[in-house]
Order: C-alpha cells, then structure tokens, then sequence
C-alpha cells in the first residue's frame, strides 16, 4: 500500500534562504534543460507531410533525453560551481521532470491523454524538489535532516504507522511556509479487506446544489467554498493591483492573497477528505460516474464545477478506498438521469427539471436520487462482471 503524510517544516532564517536558493536554481536547470527539448523539436520537424521520391534528407541531431540531460550535470558543476550545493539526486530529479512533461506533450499519460504545451517556469513558480532516497532515521525528535540543508524543526501531528517505508520526501514551498511531503509504502497490507462485502454498495450522483446524493436518499448539500469567499479574494487583489511592480508592498500583497486561495483550498479538500471517510465507514462499494470533469469546466458552469472539486474528491474518495481494502467503481454517466431507475424507461427532460416522472411504471422520484439509484446498478452489474473475469 502506498501513502503519503505531509507536515509543516519550520525552518530558521539560514534554512529558509537556502531552501529559496535551491529551487531558484533548481528553476533555471528547468527551463533550460526544457530549451533544449524545444530547440531538438523545432530544428527535426517539418510541416511537409509528403515528397518527391528522390529527395535530400538532412541528418536529425540527437534527441536529448534523460540519460543524456542527466550526464550533463557533471559538467554543469564544473562550470557553475555553485550548484554543488544541492544534492546531486535531488539535481537529477529535474531532467526527470522535464522528460515526463515533454512526454506528455507529444505521446500523452498512460491512457493516450495529451498535455498542452510545457511552460517555462517564471520567478516563483518552482516550488517542489524531491529527496528520491530518503531514509526513516532521517526523522527522529521533531526533527528531519536534509542533505545540503541541515536539520529542520518539523510539526509531526500523526506518527507514522509501524511497518511503513519511507520511500521518497518532497520540499514544497507554499503561501504559508515549507512543507515535508513523505512517501510511504507497506507492500504486507492487504489489498482487499477480509470482511469485504459486494453486496454493500452505494451509488452516488455529485451536482452543484447539492454535492452528492446517494442511492440510499442521502444529501450533503455543496458548501460553495470559492463562492463564499469571492468578497474577501477580491478584495485581495484589488491591493495586489494597486501595489507597484516590483515592490515589497507588492510581494506582501500577493503572499496575502495566495493565503487566502490556500485557505479556500484546504477547507475544500478537508471537507473532501470528512466525506469520504463517512462514505468508505458506511460501505464497502462506493460507485461513481466516470465524469468528463475537464470538458465540463469549459462551459458556463465551469467556475461552480471547479468550487465543487468533484475530480479531488474522487481521487481521494479512490485513494482512501484502496488503503482500506475497499473499493471505488466508476460507471458509464450515459443517460444515468434520463433512464428510470424502477423499470429502465428513458424519460427525457431538460436539466431544470428536477424530478423524474416516468409514464410507464408511475414513479415519481427527485432527479438526482434516480441518476443514484442507477449508477448503484451499473456499479453493482460492473462489480459482477469483475469478479467473474477474475
């Protein structure tokens, strides 16, 4: 089983500047490693997609990649000395970094999923660098040692559990100071629990006005955290608008204003994370709509979806599911709200209409409880066919 905890850093003066330094130049070994991605890119393509039999056919230059990129850093110490400073595997994580974005670029994730163009990053907006190699000793007493770095004060606020690896520890610099983020694996958990019941399963259907309502007639109401908060948030950046470029007045104006957008954050993602931990006690199956959450948030209603957080939630609701041993099934959202949930009928009806009537069989139920009913069916049926495959 794989996890991760994070926990505040609370660095001394002497830390936190050298923290700042190593992701500044950590920044500009980004982008040029990335540069060097685009100049191969623009110099072997072409725009002609066809030719003469006979033609000349210039020699491509060698496609730098990570092996490559990650030799150079011998040399890039002998010029600039000064990057003998950062540990060499924290340094190697960046030609790494910059492989996986390119990669997505032009060949897309695991499922064929393209990424849009990768982006230099500006003054700033480098934020993380990882430990790849990090040891348990490495955090004892409220302490964590980080090569280059020293000793840090760290607030441990849960300990972590007897049996785990610490794989891997990532340095993020966020609005309100430094965080730990700590890798953990424990390959003797099991992936199923032993008392794991199929039969005791759920369908949930997530919305705007209310968050989710479950095939059990249950309703959490959405809590509209970004709407709630857009008084405040604009009112922060107008101080940012008004403050000169460049300025210290400037820099606090912004730092309060990334407080106030990691504020709406957390408490979007801690009442995510309460909601699940409710659902994942109560059942054992918990499925859900395979929602195009990406496409959705391109239409007008695109600033309520992103409030709501539903591809969060589902993360964490799947994260959370699967170090408990259970499971979270996602289901075709094709006609889910059309189709009745008492004898299958498709009773179609525009989106303001929140109750289904169906002519056939008479039953008249809310919207969302039927789209429920149904994504438990389909979960169930899918969770069937699973298991018989296996």
């Amino acid at each position: 089983m794989r996890t991760s905890y994070q926990y505040k850093l609370k660095p001394n003066k002497e830390q936190r500047e050298k923290i700042d330094k190593t992701l500044e130049m950590l920044r500009y070994q980004y982008n040029y490693l990335l540069a060097q991605r685009f100049d191969w890119y623009e110099q072997n393509r072409c725009s002609i997609d066809r030719c003469p039999l006979i033609c000349h056919l210039p020699d491509l230059k060698e496609n730098p990649n990570y092996s490559t990129q990650k030799a150079s850093l011998v040399q890039l110490k002998k010029d600039r000395p000064w990057y003998k400073e950062i540990h060499s595997q924290v340094l190697q994580e960046v030609p790494k970094k910059v492989e996986i974005t390119f990669d997505r670029w032009l060949k897309g994730d695991c499922n064929g999923k393209k990424s849009g163009r990768p982006r230099f990053k500006g003054q700033g907006q480098y934020k993380t660098f990882t430990y790849p190699s990090f040891k348990r000793h490495h955090l004892t007493n409220n302490k964590i040692t980080l090569s280059k770095i020293g000793d840090i004060k760290v607030t441990v606020h849960r300990p972590i559990p007897d049996g785990f690896d610490i794989k891997t520890a990532s340095i993020t610099k966020k609005a309100d100071g430094y965080y730990v983020t700590l890798s953990l694996d424990d390959k003797t958990v099991p992936t199923i629990k032993p008392d794991f019941d199929s039969d005791n399963i759920v369908g949930i259907d997530v919305g705007l006005i209310d968050f989710l309502v479950t095939s059990d007639n249950e309703r959490i109401i959405a809590p509209k955290f970004l709407r709630s908060s857009e008084r405040k948030l604009k009112s922060a950046q107008r101080r940012v608008s008004r403050r000169k470029k460049g300025s210290i007045r400037r820099k606090k104006a912004i730092k309060k204003l990334g407080s106030q957008h990691k504020k709406v954050a957390d408490t979007r993602k801690d009442f995510h994370f309460k909601t699940a931990k409710t659902l994942l006690n109560r059942y054992d199956v918990v499925a859900v709509e395979k929602l195009n959450i990406k496409g959705l948030t391109k239409t007008r209603l695109g600033k309520s979806v992103n409030d709501a957080g539903w591809g969060q939630f589902i993360n964490i609701l799947s994260n959370k599911a699967e170090n408990a041993g259970l499971k979270v099934i996602a289901v075709n959202p094709n006609g889910t709200s059309q189709e009745c949930s008492s004898c299958g009928h498709k009773v179609k009806k525009p989106l303001s209409q929140r109750m289904h009537n169906c002519p056939l069989c008479h039953a008249s139920l809310c919207r969302d409880l039927n789209a429920a009913i149904n994504i438990k069916n389909r979960g169930a049926s899918g969770l069937k066919a699973q298991s018989m495959s296996s």
